[in-house]
């Protein structure tokens, strides 16, 4: 079995259990989709015929007699439940150690270098909701022209600050900056922009967020299809995620509709490779934000858009669709969960099946190799 495109699209945030160490992580109990289908605007026709509810785990949905997808659970190796840990796993890079964290802020004596640098003061720093933190700070913002600098539960370090004060192009220069002075035991996975617009009670983040990661600390799969002449296909913050490292091209989204319907132009393009797809809304828009409805109604387009996508597969395409950790919407958290993934494969040449439960995100990488540059056993094998 050999494929001459593979598709992979990344439900970012899109777990479906907490796996046995959750506890360790703060997480027990957690299950996203589960949340999700407790919802009323929770319909997903499509994915339950490929087989998702059939996972070994899930409970929610019906089961199907019949999968129509090659599907299986996958388990994390990685030390972190993380958007950046999660998609360098799926690439083949694994992390034994946490990106590190900041619940009590950043140490004083680095911010005072990064204000000296960037000639900005600073505000805020500590763990925030980022539109609570614009509630609370984006008015002493516009008076002091100080940056809004927070972090969460995650390894980023985030700056808010006013199109208006602070020009996007000048909010980006800044994040570079932070970027290259956060190292070391500062070097946390993601330097996020966060620009937003409005006045105060009003305020919106707009769509000019832009992240800036550190690059994967190993050889990644996106580097081998590179190296051996296979396009690989960044849409969406897939090319922020590998910091642009493998890609041969990106296409930038605003959201999972726009994902969609760029990953559909690549479906009717004449390439040879993988497109790398991060559909980011479940995780951004309502998982950080404990909106149950909102998941469950953007889970329920996404359903709706799959038959489109396996109308447009060829002969000799695959498409996988997974997750890269939870964020379950229905627990007083806001922050990723330790959760399994799902894992769906379909095309021509992909024979249904249940393949249980699987250690290693990187089965995946492993499998979209074997597929795009040697030979995998007839009818699949994850």
């Amino acid at each position: 079995m050999h494929a001459n495109r593979v598709f992979l699209i990344v439900l970012d945030s899109v777990g479906i259990g907490a796996m046995p160490d959750a506890a360790q992580f703060g997480d027990a109990g957690s299950d996203t989709l589960l949340s999700c289908s407790k919802s009323e605007k929770f319909s997903l026709p499509h994915l339950r015929e490929a087989g998702l509810f059939n996972l070994d785990g899930v409970r929610c949905g019906e089961k199907t007699q019949m999968p129509k997808a090659a599907v299986a659970r996958l388990s994390e190796k990685s030390n972190g439940k993380d958007t950046t840990v999660g998609h360098w796993e799926i690439a083949g890079v694994t992390s034994d150690s946490p990106l590190p964290v900041f619940p009590e802020g950043f140490p004083a004596e680095f911010l005072q270098r990064f204000s000296e640098k960037v000639g900005y003061g600073v505000l805020c720093n500590k763990p925030y909701s980022g539109t609570k933190v614009l509630e609370d700070y984006g008015e002493e913002h516009l008076k002091t022209g100080k940056l809004i600098v927070y972090t969460s539960a995650d390894s980023v370090f985030q700056i808010a600050a006013h199109e208006d004060l602070v020009p996007v192009p000048k909010l980006y220069a800044i994040c570079e900056t932070a970027r290259e002075m956060l190292t070391g035991d500062l070097a946390v996975g993601r330097v996020i922009a966060r620009p937003f617009v409005g006045t105060p009670g009003q305020f919106t983040r707009t769509a000019n967020r832009h992240d800036y990661s550190l690059s994967p600390p190993g050889e990644t799969m996106l580097d081998r299809l590179q190296k051996a002449g296979k396009s690989v296909i960044s849409v969406g913050k897939i090319v922020d995620i590998f910091n642009g490292r493998g890609i041969t091209e990106a296409v930038r989204t605003k959201n999972n509709a726009e994902g969609i319907d760029a990953t559909l132009n690549m479906l009717k393009k004449d390439f040879s490779g993988l497109c790398f797809v991060n559909l980011v809304d479940f995780d951004m828009l309502y998982g950080h934000r404990n909106d149950v409805d909102g998941y469950a109604a953007a889970l329920s387009y996404f359903d709706s858009r799959l038959p489109e996508l396996l109308a447009a597969l060829k002969e000799d395409d695959v498409l996988f669709i997974t997750a890269d950790h939870g964020c379950d919407p229905g627990t007083p958290s806001t922050d990723h969960s330790r959760e399994y993934i799902p894992f769906l494969a379909f095309g021509q040449q992909v024979q249904p099946k249940n393949m249980g439960t699987l250690h290693g995100f990187d089965r995946i990488g492993a499998a979209v190799e074997k597929l795009l540059c040697g030979e995998m056993e007839d009818g699949f094998v994850l």
